[in-house]
């Protein structure tokens, strides 16, 4: 077959500007084939080099004495104790569920679930951190549908709790939505497999389901920004099949008890390239593929379609030679594919045989550690002049600006379309802080949280990068679990806009200081770049995705209040309202400074709760909303009033952070009261929960209207 004759609007069309083109040339020393321009067109992009980011990633706070591995390899891994560790990751997959929501939102999940089981970790919980348009655009009710129908289907068919996430909706993400899932599984640290290959001659193995040209380019297209040929894009979505994933996890956990298994690699972005690359550089060794074993569920691939395609349920492994009938046989009792389709060599080369044709012959080395890398300009973003006022507003008026809008809204639209429960471990589902799954056969138990405030970020991308991390680490506290590492989605626009890289820049260094300060390391992640649509870019938004430990579920805060019980606030506050969710919310207002993050704060007041959580009989951290969001979230969910004293809209709503709305009866309040003085702590009796009314001051609503419409809007929103 004829290959397409290099041009300059081909290699613009694989996404390589005229310099790096020049690289390919006096790296190989001649013109690249066409399936060798695909190979480097993915190796190169920016979703798989990470070559805007990595000189900054690389300062990143990622150690500690409980981390295991982390970032590098396809999920962090920390120590739980007891010889298990949690295996975790947060990725996105936004352009493909901007195109095609439900598959592209499916594969998203069924990605981060394969990074999680191709180290040796049975997935016990999946996140989701959504990011979309206003309900008002046309296009936003089709999307969020369609993702949160792909996040549930994939997840529930697969058999994985989804335990929690978020849900957000602003007009930057009318022409880029966001999906960043996230996954945790648990290992037995000394059973862990990483994606290094050893040892040459060993046999190269396909494993999982057969090639198809769905997905051809789909790296290179996340790499991008969109305009009006998106259309176009739509077949370089990958399509899943959740059934197909199980099986492959059922035979992988399987292959992985026989001693069989050198290294493995899930074919994610970028499919066989991504995943033969990496396993041979981190070795040190080359890759031999032979493309006629390949399976393949379309005739007549090309070495090009089949080196790029981003068919779901694959996986790469290299196999000890002495153990192939044994490895091939749990496949094929699994009706999966196993095909030997390379092997290591020592030299440095990536070569890649089709029908007796060379169609690539590449140093491989230079494909991954050698990619490009970037100090790209940028500028500090210009710090935010203080919020001039708000209009007034009587603060029943202002819980219900909150609570009548999809953001604040109760999101069991979504929840319920997610199986919660399955694996009968959940000990704590999604819309009640963090989420919380035990140890199975055992009292421990893990807690799991996303976090991120765009609005915080925008407007001061240092100290929005801290409190990203600050409020992971308040969710977990909140619930009485040890908060222990930490991972990252780091969505931004175009980073070779200065002012879009300046912002990149300050989140990371504010992410930084904050994992250095709460001993919360960072030990997986991801990079998403280019969220724009014709030139207008999305809100940055650098999710965190955070675990914590529960040594036994004796340490658990996880009551309701009842009536009688006290409310009080661990924390100071001061009324910060810039880039409140009330000034957006009630007037449209995105003004101010982001509330500063005092990390000395947040350590000692998280380390005071933690200590204290026999005296405290529930609690939630201080954040969108304020005090008056959070008390009334309390109240409702368990059907019970509240009255809070204060009645000025800087105490109820602003959003100062380090704190925290904890529950306690008459002698618990008395005691932590006492124990804070001690600690030098500052604790506030800020109201009482009973009755069926909520009320501010002077002001009261009954309970029941309120409750109307803080569980009917976020389906109103999305509906139309």
């Amino acid at each position: 077959m004829n290959e397409p004759q290099i041009t300059p609007d081909l290699i613009a069309a694989h996404g390589l500007k005229p310099d790096e083109y020049a690289r390919i040339l006096e790296i190989i020393g001649r013109e690249p084939t066409f399936t060798e321009l695909g190979i480097f067109s993915a190796m190169w992009n920016e979703h798989c080099s990470y070559k805007s980011s990595k000189k900054w990633l690389r300062t990143l706070h990622t150690t500690g004495p409980q981390v295991i591995c982390g970032p590098g390899e396809n999920a962090g891994v920390v120590d739980i104790g007891d010889g298990q560790a949690v295996i975790f990751k947060m990725e996105s997959h936004n352009h493909p569920s901007y195109i095609e929501p439900h598959q592209g939102a499916a594969t998203g999940v069924g990605g981060i679930l394969r990074d999680v089981f191709t180290m040796g970790a049975r997935p016990i919980a999946a996140m989701d951190s959504l990011s979309f348009g206003l309900p008002s655009h046309p296009k936003t009710s089709h999307i969020v549908k369609g993702v949160v129908e792909g996040v549930g289907s994939y997840g529930n068919c697969f058999g994985v709790p989804n335990v929690g996430g978020e849900v957000r909706f602003h007009a930057s993400y009318n022409g880029n939505c966001l999906v960043n899932a996230f996954a945790a599984g648990l290992a037995e640290t000394d059973n862990i497999f990483y994606c290094a290959a050893s040892g040459v001659g060993m046999p190269v193995v396909y494993l999982g389901a057969k090639t198809g040209r769905d997905g051809v380019g789909g790296a290179t297209m996340a790499s991008a920004e969109f305009d009006d040929t998106i259309e176009e894009k739509r077949p370089t979505v990958q399509v899943g099949d959740p059934f197909t994933e199980k099986c492959l996890m059922e035979a992988c956990m399987e292959l992985m008890q026989t001693d069989a298994v050198i290294s493995i690699q899930d074919m994610g972005a970028a499919g066989l390239t991504c995943s033969a690359v990496e396993m041979g550089d981190k070795g040190g060794l080359g890759i031999k593929l032979q493309l006629d074993h390949v399976p393949q569920r379309e005739t007549n691939m090309t070495a090009y379609e089949m080196m790029l395609s981003e068919s779901q349920e694959r996986m790469l492994m290299v196999l000890k030679p002495e153990k192939e009938a044994e490895a091939r046989a749990i496949f094929e009792k699994w009706d999966l594919d196993f095909a030997i389709v390379g092997e290591t060599i020592a030299e440095d080369r990536f070569l890649i045989v089709h029908g007796n044709e060379v169609k690539a012959d590449l140093p491989l080395s230079k494909l991954s550690s050698s990619a490009p890398e970037y100090d790209r300009p940028w500028v500090e973003t210009p710090a935010a002049a203080p919020l001039a006022g708000l209009p007034e507003i009587g603060p029943i008026e202002a819980l219900k600006a909150l609570i009548g809008s999809p953001n604040y809204a109760a999101k069991d639209w979504v929840f319920q379309q997610y199986d919660t429960q399955v694996m009968g471990d959940t000990v704590r589902r999604p819309g009640q802080g963090a989420g919380v799954v035990r140890i199975h056969g055992t009292d421990k138990a893990v807690a799991f949280t996303s976090d991120v405030t765009p609005r915080y970020v925008k407007a001061n991308p240092f100290e929005g990068g801290k409190q990203a991390v600050a409020e992971a680490y308040r969710n977990l506290t909140a619930v009485g679990a040890l908060p222990l590492a930490t991972t990252d989605n780091l969505n931004f626009g175009n980073p070779e806009k200065p002012e879009i890289m300046g912002q990149l820049v300050g989140a990371i260094k504010g992410i930084d200081a904050a994992c250095r300060a709460l001993d919360f390391p960072i030990v997986s992640g991801n990079v998403s770049l280019y969220n724009e649509t014709d030139g207008t870019g999305i809100m940055p938004t650098p999710t965190i995705g955070a675990v914590g430990l529960l040594k036994s579920l004796d340490e658990m805060i996880a009551g309701l209040p009842e009536a009688g019980d006290i409310a009080l606030v661990i924390g100071e506050t001061f009324g910060h309202l810039g880039q409140s969710a009330l000034a957006y919310e009630a007037f449209g207002i995105e003004a101010g400074d982001a509330p500063a993050v005092d990390l000395a704060a947040e350590r000692k007041n998280g380390e005071f709760l933690r200590a204290q959580h026999k005296l405290v009989k529930g609690a939630t951290d201080l954040s969108d909303g304020g005090l008056a969001l959070a008390a009334f979230e309390m109240a409702e969910a368990a059907g019970l009033g509240v009255t809070l004293d204060a009645s000025d809209i800087a105490t109820l709503f602003g959003e100062d952070q380090a704190r925290y709305l904890v529950i306690c009866d008459a002698a618990g309040a008395v005691a932590l009261e006492a124990a804070a003085r001690a600690a030098n702590v500052t604790v506030t009796r800020v109201g009482r929960f009973g009755g069926d009314a909520v009320t501010f001051g002077a002001a009261t609503a009954p309970l029941a209207d309120l409750s109307a419409i803080y569980r009917t809007a976020f389906a109103a929103a999305v509906e139309g």
